[in-house]
């Protein structure tokens, strides 16, 4: 493991993009916002501005990239649709190359200069000494890329994807993909064998203003910082990478509180539980308030509390706490592996082709939607691919009081996530991908804020799509959903960190009798603690 911080906030920074490391404790990084070129000491957290007299020049540029030769050292700069090269002892530009299209991202080997142009959707390769060419690659993702070299491989983070890549040089090819822990990655360089990530985004906070009559307004500011990166690749059937992960505390307590006080005798409730999987694993789970009882239903373990008989207006509190490790994960299965499958079993065509929630699976609105979905595409990844497009194509995040059919969501226009879920579950059944409801919670992803009470406004649902002879894979709902395609892979057989994993395919909480409903008789709440990085 590193002696080198985790984390690192420079002073003074405004946007950070792009990094390098001429010194494995010391790293150079852009402020594009102000032009200046930082040299930021990771353990201080100091920044000294390196090109105090030419920093206009460098405002607005994209990218730097640092190369060492018998020559001596060079520095690069991207900016607009130009590659300029220059030196330490006066930062002056030197032009190497203008280019038809923007550039974004820039990386240097020994014969080569590679840029990534978020435009076009590719990698440019161009010749050191001859100014031409030499190739184009595709860009892994879809969004501004960010490129460095390491180990003669290219590696590249994507914004929109929050993908770190690694790449073969010559042929673009994905050799590992993994979930950045943190949105909005601008850059990447390697300290030593350490991977370091830049991100860039803004950040709403409440500014307090005595001299207003209403002193707190929300305000934006910008939040920029560096952070190490770790993955490990595991080679399971199918394969997949593990990115950064935390210790998490999730706290979920009902507090009985009836709408309209009316008594009921021998009340049970059941309250799904966390459960071990591939990206998370359950290290303890104790109840609170009263005692509970572990079921097992399909796979899913579940919290019984024998609540007996509840008087008009009696009060009360009962849940479960749970510490969980969890991690980022992404899925490296492709097409080209499931071209020749075995037939789905007939205990989960039972279970996951049937319409058992209000699917709309019989409305011919929705059947014709599973036709034109996925047209003559045999391949079962491909089509679960083509059916969250078509679904993305034809619905835009809203959240809604209640959750309706897909037929109905579909004519509207307009879907929370559990309505993209039942939509996307619709379609795939109807094409006999067998697709189960997993959710409930998400961590508030702020992973630098550790031991403090994060509270979630909102459940969430996502699915998780069967490959025989793979297993399950996730796929989120709504949150890839950029209103423009090409949408973005990040959530596509793969989930972040902050997913809390509860009841895959089983109702998550209900009681019995049932004379009403879960929210008449209770208010939920729900708090994570994030208790260290792994």
């Amino acid at each position: 493991m590193t002696s080198l911080p985790h984390f690192i906030r420079p002073l003074g920074a405004y946007q950070l993009q792009s990094l390098i490391f001429p010194e494995s404790s010391l790293a150079i990084c852009l402020d594009t916002y102000r032009g200046y070129l930082l040299q930021i000491d990771l353990y201080t957290e100091g920044a000294t501005i390196l090109n105090r007299h030419s920093y206009p020049q460098f405002c607005g540029a994209t990218a730097i990239a640092h190369s060492i030769t018998s020559g001596g050292e060079t520095f690069w700069l991207a900016k607009d649709k130009s590659i300029y090269y220059f030196n330490r002892q006066d930062f002056e530009l030197n032009l190497f190359v203008q280019l038809a299209h923007p550039i974004y991202g820039l990386a240097v080997s020994e014969g080569a200069v590679y840029v990534s142009s978020t435009e076009v959707n590719k990698i440019l390769v161009i010749g050191r000494t001859t100014t031409g060419l030499l190739r184009a690659m595709p860009s892994p993702g879809t969004g501004d890329t960010s490129l460095t070299f390491k180990d003669e491989y290219l590696w590249a983070v994507d914004r929109a994807e929050e993908t770190v890549y690694q790449l073969e040089p010559k042929t673009g090819a994905v050799q590992m993909r993994a979930l950045t822990p943190f949105a909005s990655p601008t850059g990447l360089a390697f300290a030593g064998e350490q991977l370091y990530v830049v991100y860039t985004s803004d950040e709403n906070y409440i500014r307090d203003n005595p001299n207003d009559l209403n002193p707190y307004s929300v305000q934006v500011r910008d939040r920029t910082f560096i952070h190490w990166f770790q993955w490990q690749q595991v080679d399971a059937k199918p394969g997949y990478t593990l990115s950064n992960g935390y210790l998490v505390e999730m706290t979920y307590l009902e507090e009985l509180a009836s709408e309209y006080p009316q008594g009921l005798e021998d009340l049970t409730w059941r309250i799904a539980l966390p459960e071990n999987s591939d990206r998370q694993k359950v290290i303890s789970i104790e109840s609170l308030g009263m005692p509970m009882q572990i079921q097992e239903v399909a796979g899913s373990k579940i919290a019984v509390f024998e609540i007996g008989n509840l008087q008009p207006g009696e009060a009360g509190m009962f849940g479960w706490k749970a510490v969980l490790e969890l991690r980022g994960i992404k899925y490296n299965l492709t097409p080209e592996q499931v071209e020749n499958i075995e037939p789905l079993n007939s205990e989960l065509q039972s279970l996951y082709l049937i319409d058992d929630d209000g699917l709309s699976m019989d409305s011919s609105f929705v059947r014709n939607s599973a036709r034109e979905a996925v047209g003559t595409e045999t391949n079962i990844l491909r089509k679960m691919l083509k059916i969250r497009n078509y679904v993305y194509d034809r619905l835009e995040y809203r959240m809604q009081p209640y959750i309706s059919s897909p037929e109905e969501a579909l004519a509207r226009g307009t879907a929370s996530c559990g309505e993209y879920v039942g939509l996307l579950l619709a379609i795939a059944r109807l094409n006999g991908i067998a697709c189960r409801t997993v959710g409930r919670y998400k961590c508030p992803p702020d992973a630098d804020q550790q031991n403090l009470p994060l509270y979630q406004g909102y459940n969430h649902v996502w699915i998780e799509f069967y490959i025989p002879g793979m297993g399950w894979l996730p796929m989120e709902s709504n949150p890839d959903d950029t209103g423009t395609p090409p949408y973005p892979t990040r959530f596509f057989m793969g989930l972040p960190w902050y997913h809390v994993e509860i009841g895959k395919g089983v109702t998550f909480e209900s009681i019995r009798p049932q004379p009403f409903s879960v929210g008449e008789l209770a208010l939920n709440h729900v708090r994570f603690k994030i208790l260290r990085e792994l």
